[in-house]
C-alpha cells in the first residue's frame, strides 16, 4: 500500500470492471486519502461519474472517496466510437 500511496503518479486504469468488496473499499479510500492533495491520480473508467457511489456500494466510504476525487478533478469524457475497434476496421 505504501508503494501506491506515495507515487508522484497513479493510474487506476478501467477502473470499475469488477466489485468492491468491503477490503477493497477500504483500501481505496486509503490510498486516495493519503494521496489527496499531495500527487496525482489518474482514473479511467466505462463506468459513468453518476454510477460511481452505486458502484463503491457503501454509502459513508463512497462519499468519503468521490469528495476527495471529484470536487478537484478534471474530468474528460470521451464519446464515439472504440479506437480499438475503429484500429481493427482500418487493418482489414
Amino acid at each position: 500500500m505504501e508503494r501506491l500511496e506515495n507515487k508522484n503518479l497513479l493510474i487506476l486504469d478501467d477502473w470499475g470492471l469488477t466489485p468492491l468488496d468491503t477490503a477493497a473499499r477500504l483500501a481505496l479510500l486509503q490510498i486516495i486519502e493519503d494521496r489527496h492533495n499531495k500527487y496525482a491520480t489518474i482514473i479511467t473508467s466505462q463506468v459513468p461519474v453518476s454510477a460511481w457511489h452505486q458502484y463503491i456500494n457503501e454509502n459513508t466510504i463512497a462519499d468519503a472517496i468521490l469528495d476527495r476525487i471529484i470536487h478537484q478533478a478534471h474530468r474528460v469524457e470521451m464519446t464515439g466510437e472504440s479506437m480499438r475497434k475503429i484500429n481493427k476496421l482500418k487493418s482489414l
